[in-house]
């Protein structure tokens, strides 16, 4: 199926808000590159019929970014997308877990081994949110708990939760494309996870809730989300540049002692218990 990619080139401190917020806003897929290591060039990938400078106008003003920036479209094939992503993904292993594509050697053994292939939509668990909401299951985890994972997109937090022994893992998200592919890489992947859209979550708490999005939105579920934790539930919220940590954790403090936990590149890991 025919797509089209938008480009532009953006401030690097700006970059990775940028790309969070533009799949936030329809884009199927975003890679950054750095040709010359100074000024990073965003490549969205878009369906046909998508509104592609509509969704860049959308995510330059959640970013507070100018809305005048200069920027193209132009067609490509799937085929060559995803060429591209393959040479820019590379294996990520942290402590517990291994994940890489399926033509990558995981570990001879010792690691809790994911494979996610880069495709035409959503992460693979390289972006700095991703890795610090894996670390936090890395330590929290040891067996047996029951997890929520808000958000799904590609599923890799929800496969991690399992795959470090979670005994029940429950996957939501607004868009009915991230629990269909959430689905599938758990299937992929052996492992169980409940993936449905967010107002189909049944009811009851969880023993540990991640939820890797973007700070209004995580403003916006503190409710929602305290609903879903009972007392000593912990709590990993990403997706926070550093700047807005205070405001998000501000949103939370009514049912969470929270705080800062983590920091990685300019993003933050907001970490709290239920009291």
């Amino acid at each position: 199926m025919a797509s089209r990619a938008l480009r532009l080139e953006v401030d690097a401190a700006a970059a990775d808000a940028l790309s969070d917020a533009l799949l936030e806003a329809g884009a199927q897929s975003v890679t950054i590159e750095s040709p010359d290591g100074a000024h990073p060039i965003l490549s969205a990938l878009f369906g046909e019929s998508a509104d592609a400078p509509g969704a860049l106008r959308l995510a330059l003003e959640q970013c507070g970014q100018p809305t005048g920036l200069g920027f193209t479209v132009h067609p490509v094939a799937d085929e060559d997308w995803v060429r591209t992503s393959q040479a820019q993904f590379t294996p990520l292993e942290l402590d517990r877990i291994w994940i890489g594509a399926s033509w990558h050697t995981p570990p001879v053994a010792g690691k809790a081994v994911i494979r996610v292939d880069p495709g035409l939509a959503f992460g693979t668990g390289s972006h700095p949110t991703t890795r610090l909401v894996l670390r936090f299951l890395e330590r929290t985890l040891r067996g047996g708990e029951r997890v929520l994972d808000y958000g799904c997109g590609s599923g890799i937090l929800a496969i991690a939760s399992a795959k470090l022994g979670a005994s029940q893992v429950s996957a939501v998200d607004i868009d009915p494309q991230a629990v269909a592919v959430t689905a599938e890489n758990s299937g992929a992947n052996r492992v169980a996870v409940d993936a449905s859209l967010a107002e189909a979550l049944p009811s009851g708490s969880y023993d540990v809730i991640v939820a890797n999005i973007l700070a209004q939105p995580l403003i916006d579920l503190a409710a929602v989300l305290a609903e879903r934790a009972g007392k000593g539930t912990r709590l990993a919220l990403a997706g926070i540049l550093e700047s807005q940590a205070a405001e998000v954790a501000k949103a939370y403090a009514p049912w969470f002692d929270i705080d800062v936990a983590e920091r990685d590149e300019g993003w933050a890991l907001l970490a709290g218990v239920r009291r």
